[in-house]
């Protein structure tokens, strides 16, 4: 092997050994973790606020639904989120679902 070769292999691997290199690794990893879960307790808190909003009113709109489950369910659930966000889902399936525009009192707005 040239000595400009064996030079770069022995940087190279004094560089993957060196306790500063996964001093570094181990800190981003934290700062994902960190991340995580303040991203799963921001969903948490919402999925639980709009759900319940949604459950005492007793009905939701397709469009209601559609975003709860699309953006704040499914990520939730893919980033690890626990049981509760599952059962306040499982009741807002329950739901009747109301044809969007809907308002409750009167029928339809517009």
């Amino acid at each position: 092997m040239e000595p400009v070769w064996q030079i770069i292999v022995t940087v190279f691997s004094s560089v993957l050994a060196s306790s500063g290199l996964w001093t570094f690794i181990m800190k981003k990893s934290e700062r994902n973790d960190a991340r995580t879960r303040m991203l799963l307790g921001l969903a948490h808190d919402r999925i639980v606020s709009l759900g319940m909003k949604y459950i005492e009113r007793g009905w939701i709109t397709h469009d209601e639904y559609e975003d709860f489950h699309q953006y704040m369910y499914s990520p939730y659930k893919e980033l690890g989120g626990d049981g509760s966000g599952d059962r306040i889902m499982r009741a807002v399936d329950k739901l009747d679902i109301r044809p969007n525009g809907y308002n409750g009192y009167n029928g339809y707005n517009g």
